[in-house]
Parts: C-alpha cells; structure tokens; sequence
C-alpha cells in the first residue's frame, strides 16, 4: 500500500465508526460495539503500516538498517 492509500482506507474506516457511533447513541446494539472494537482494531492496524512505511521511505529499509547498525557495533568492538 502507498501512504495514499492507507490515508484514504484509514479515512474510509473513520467515516464507517462515526456512522456506528451515532448508531450506538441511539441505543445499545452488541453487534454495533463488537464492530467498533474490530474498526478501531483495524484503525490502529493502519496507522502501524502508515508509521512504518513513512519510517522506510525516509531513512530506508529497515533490514539493511539493523544489518548496518549491527556491522558497525562489531568494527566498534574490535577497534
């Protein structure tokens, strides 16, 4: 998924838990409360892949990071 995209389901998702909100205001439905907990579930989902993704496009990819990190932690002890 490009950032795009993950802006855009995660809007998508916002709009759909606003409507179950207002749903739940009227009156409590379990149905309605078990789908705001997987919406909210899903929302939190999003925005770990947005972090992510916003993380590797500014500094690269993790992987090579952590290899990177981890070489010159060893040429550090041997020095």
């Amino acid at each position: 998924m490009t950032l795009n995209q993950i802006h855009d389901e995660i809007e998508r998702v916002s709009e759909r838990r606003t409507e179950l909100w207002n749903d739940l205001a009227r009156g409590h439905n379990p149905e309605v409360v078990t789908e705001i907990k997987r919406i909210d579930a899903r929302l939190a989902q999003l925005w770990d892949d947005h972090r992510t993704l916003k993380a590797a496009l500014r500094f690269g990819n993790r992987d090579k990071i952590v290899a990177r990190a981890r070489v010159e932690e060893r040429l550090e002890r041997a020095a």
